[in-house]
């Protein structure tokens, strides 16, 4: 396969990580849209959110427990956060296995 995010899982290609377990691995981001900006991702290779089934429903939630960990961890959770999972091409998802942004530590301009 040649998924960029599997290859980092692999330790193929040398990430920012932040935090691994098991089943997931989480980096910085290499192109920040925010001072606080991490890829959460499985390390088994799902392509999208509509790809994940009924059996990923415990991984799924973990990610988003990293998320809210690794907001505390990098002192974001207080001020305010945001998760994003772009799913398919015209969400914006570029690279095609599943990831959660954790982005902080500037204003996110909602309305």
């Amino acid at each position: 396969m040649d998924c960029v995010f599997c290859k980092i899982v692999s330790g193929e290609i040398p990430s920012g990580k932040v935090y691994e377990d098991g089943e997931i691995l989480a980096f910085n981001d290499i192109h920040p849209a925010a001072p606080v900006h991490i890829l959460i991702i499985p390390k088994r290779h799902i392509s999208t959110l509509s790809d994940a089934g009924d059996g990923d429903a415990a991984l799924l939630g973990k990610l988003l427990l990293a998320a809210k960990n690794l907001a505390k961890e990098k002192g974001v959770a207080d001020s305010g956060y945001r998760t994003l999972i772009n799913c398919n091409r015209g969400a914006g998802q570029t690279v095609f296995h599943l990831h959660v942004h954790l982005l902080g530590g500037k204003g996110m301009g909602y309305p």
